[in-house]
């Protein structure tokens, strides 16, 4: 029986929004359910504004949710009744997060051994200062950042961006963690060094059996890099499946046109052919209802103003919420 680390089910963020005098909601996130495994990474794929980033801050309970329930273990984490409760700090021991931009996720007044010895206090795994010390410099050594004892002097306008990104990485280690939640962690790197935190964070993954959201927008590094692929656009998961499934038999319109674009050959080859252009935007119901992707897709039908239902497509493990694959 598979046990699963971390399992959101039918996750929700509304955020308000001002319009003058009128009071409106976004949901950027919409019934978004995942369930997250040791020993594998999942790649939540989809275009900036897709929602990909509210969903890793609600797991790492950065923001609370609107509705739907996150559970650790099997256990449901309790509605939060304060910002420091014990609950949540027991939760963010298992479930750490490294963001997208290193030039911001530290704190430039403080040194490398400062960012890293703060969690072991916090979180207790270090009964002295020696053995602080002793933790920081295995921390540094695991990320590939030596000699140890000269890094950790240093503060993080000292470091390059692949350097403190490494830094970032060993901080979220450092509470021990069962589940990592890699929020774009490459994108502001410099090309030449994606590969090497990519590998970095897969080699962490198996030695430590950890449970691994990988978000991005590059089709090519989730296929490489996870065991399954979610698709978010606008909020909804749109297919999900095993990587190659996904990638190279894209089952839903958007999926299609995020495989066309992508920059490496292996994840066109198999996929769908260039679409035509999109019809012309067209309002949809009053209510909202129906495919949110409808006025960009080249095969919308009347149904389409319809909620799409979510279907298997090629395997029971491959979905897709579109009307295309229904009956």
């Amino acid at each position: 029986m598979t046990v699963h680390v971390l399992t959101a089910t039918d996750l929700v963020k509304d955020f308000p929004l001002r319009d003058g005098r009128a009071a409106r909601t976004l949901r950027a996130v919409d019934a978004v359910s995942l369930e997250l495994r040791p020993g594998e990474t999942v790649a939540l794929v989809g275009e900036s504004g897709s929602g990909k980033s509210t969903v890793a801050r609600m797991l790492a309970q950065l923001v609370a949710p609107t509705a739907g329930t996150i559970a650790l273990a099997g256990q449901p984490l309790p509605r939060r009744t304060g910002h420091h409760s014990r609950a949540l700090r027991q939760y963010r021991e298992q479930v750490q997060i490294v963001f997208q931009d290193p030039f911001a996720s530290l704190n430039p007044f403080h040194t490398v051994d400062h960012h890293l010895r703060r969690p072991l206090r916090i979180h207790r795994h270090a009964a002295d200062r020696a053995e602080g010390t002793e933790q920081v410099h295995h921390l540094l050594e695991r990320v590939g950042l030596v000699p140890p004892a000269r890094v950790a002097g240093k503060r993080p306008h000292e470091l390059s961006g692949g350097q403190r990104q490494r830094v970032a990485i060993a901080r979220a280690l450092a509470p021990r963690p069962r589940v990592l939640l890699a929020d774009e962690p490459v994108s502001m790197l410099d090309v030449s060094i994606r590969l090497e935190i990519l590998n970095l964070i897969d080699r962490l993954m198996i030695e430590d059996d950890l449970a691994v959201l990988y978000i991005t927008h590059d089709l090519a590094t989730a296929r490489h890099f996870s065991a399954r692929i979610m698709v978010l656009y606008r909020g909804q998961i749109v297919e999900s499946g095993p990587s190659d499934e996904v990638i190279l038999r894209p089952a839903h319109p958007y999926t299609q046109a995020l495989a066309n674009a992508a920059p490496d050959p292996r994840a066109r080859r198999h996929a769908a052919p260039r679409p035509d252009p999109p019809p012309p935007v067209r309002p949809g119901p009053a209510d909202g209802s129906g495919c949110l992707y409808r006025n960009r897709c080249p095969h919308r039908m009347p149904i389409c103003d319809t909620p799409p239902p979510t279907v298997a497509v090629a395997t029971p493990d491959h979905r897709a919420r579109c009307w295309l694959h229904h009956g």
